[in-house]
């Protein structure tokens, strides 16, 4: 049966008329995820010179196990902001003999191919075969490699799950995020436990007893099965996430769909983009800023988080800002039929936001390479992407009320100073200067940790509150829209 739902889906995907671009845009997936695949064999080859490098006189082996937790729960929140719930139209087969069991099965088993899945694997995998392999044998080598394959399962299902739960009731976003926060800020700032010393303890232990790695095996079981009954249980939803029943999506990149009347105005947003010249350039400069890292990282004379901050925010959040600070005057020319069609302003600052988190986190995922300079690169990568999404992102959407200035999208950008007004120059201060404000004073009393963990929970903190914004914004859009779109009729 699952054979078949794979051939039904097969042809619906080549009997859609849109099928030549969505082709297109699954190249291009593929070769995005094949680049970030090749820049984890790297890192993974060369994992015991950095471990020896960043933890001088400690055993390779141990510095390897205090990372386990850490990464995986890393993972956990990057599969909750990016990874994808699996969709099956039930409905067809709901009226047929056809078991629930059967339509389960397919949407789990197809949900496992994903490159959360494959990375871990292929991070460890190599430090498995050089490290523990010869030194300690067979059974500590597959007792090493079950237990991270059983972890990665478990967080698979439980993201799922986490994230069916969250589409139903926001109540358990702030429970997952909490629970999170909790945890690090336990480790980190009140001392209490270390999870690095744990996971070196827990993953020392299975070293010594390997029967004992089939306990992550029976957890990523348990996982499945709650998800499983979870899914049973609502197997009604035609999509099993929640949307808008009343509204067909008509994007034509198949990733939107899910997000509804959203999803429409980002699809139509990124042809705005691609097809006007001013625009198309922000995507550009965005890829030119990827390099921006280079000019410090290998400056020998660097050293400090300052830098990385800096480099961090500009290019894990360049889009935010070039693309941001002329939030609503890209649209200028049509925002008349904004206001008068059927789509509500929250829909549309929803799609800001949308549009936003997916090209950070590909300008984020573009920057992994330069933990060639270092874990802590990347780790200060992460955290801008965090506050760029977290608190950036309303920083602009917050400024796009103010601004009343027309752009006109088929000029060039070079020397063109359309659209800058007072509320751009005003917009930098707390873009450019809100992060150092909150870093420096740690950093100067002798804890720059410290510093850089505020920013993280200062980001996570908006990233949870943002539907309590979004309302603000809405409604202080609400007040503006006709003062908005009166200055974007003024040629």
């Amino acid at each position: 049966m699952t054979l078949t739902f794979l051939i039904h889906q097969s042809k619906a995907f080549w009997r859609s008329k849109n099928t030549g671009k969505s082709v297109i845009m699954r190249v291009v997936m593929a070769m995005l995820i094949l680049y970030l695949l090749l820049n984890v064999l790297v890192v993974a080859f060369f994992l015991d010179r950095i471990l020896k490098k960043t933890n001088p006189g400690q055993d390779i082996l141990y510095s390897f196990n205090s990372y386990i937790l850490y990464y995986f729960l890393m993972d956990l929140l990057l599969r909750f902001q990016m990874q994808e719930l699996p969709t099956l139209s039930v409905r067809p087969y709901l009226h047929l003999r056809i078991k629930k069991n059967q339509l389960i099965n397919y949407l789990s088993l197809t949900s496992l191919w994903t490159t959360f899945n494959l990375t871990p694997i292929l991070l460890s995998l190599p430090l498995l075969i050089k490290v523990v392999l010869p030194e300690l044998g067979l059974a500590q080598f597959w007792s090493l490699l079950i237990s991270i394959i059983g972890l990665t399962l478990s967080n698979h299902f439980f993201s799922l799950w986490i994230k069916r739960k969250v589409n139903l009731n926001a109540i358990w976003m702030l429970i997952f995020f909490g629970t999170l926060i909790l945890f690090v800020s336990l480790d980190f700032y009140f001392k209490l436990f270390s999870i690095s010393a744990s996971s070196a303890g827990l993953f020392n232990f299975i070293l010594k007893n390997p029967p004992y790695c089939l306990i992550f095996l029976l957890l990523a079981l348990v996982v499945y099965i709650i998800n499983y009954r979870y899914l049973k249980s609502n197997l009604y939803l035609e999509e099993l996430h929640t949307t808008d029943t009343s509204h067909k999506s008509s994007t034509e990149i198949p990733y939107l769909n899910r997000f509804g009347k959203a999803g429409d105005l980002v699809a139509n947003e990124l042809k705005l983009i691609l097809r006007n010249k001013r625009p198309r350039s922000v995507i550009t400069m965005s890829l030119m800023f990827m390099f921006y890292g280079l000019i410090f990282y290998t400056n020998p004379s660097f050293s400090g988080y300052s830098g990385i901050v800096f480099c961090g925010m500009f290019m894990t959040g360049i889009f935010i800002i070039n693309y941001g600070q002329f939030m609503f005057s890209w649209q200028s020319a049509h925002f008349d039929g904004i206001l008068v069609s059927k789509v509500s302003a929250m829909d549309f600052f929803r799609s800001k936001f949308l549009l936003f988190t997916f090209f950070s986190s590909i300008c984020f995922l573009l920057t992994i390479p330069y933990v060639y300079f270092g874990w802590k690169v990347l780790i200060v990568h992460f955290i801008m992407y965090i506050w760029n999404l977290g608190v950036n992102t309303l920083l602009v959407l917050y400024f796009a009320n103010q601004n009343y200035r027309r752009i006109d999208l088929s000029k060039g950008a070079t020397f063109n100073w359309e659209g800058v007004g007072a509320s751009q120059w005003i917009l930098s201060i707390p873009l450019l200067l809100a992060p150092f404000v909150i870093y420096y004073p740690l950093n100067l009393l002798g804890y720059p940790e410290a510093g850089l963990a505020l920013i993280a929970v200062i980001g996570l903190i908006f990233m949870i509150s943002r539907e309590f914004w979004l309302n603000k914004l809405v409604k202080r859009f609400q007040e503006k829209r006709y003062l908005i779109a009166e200055g974007f009729r003024n040629k």
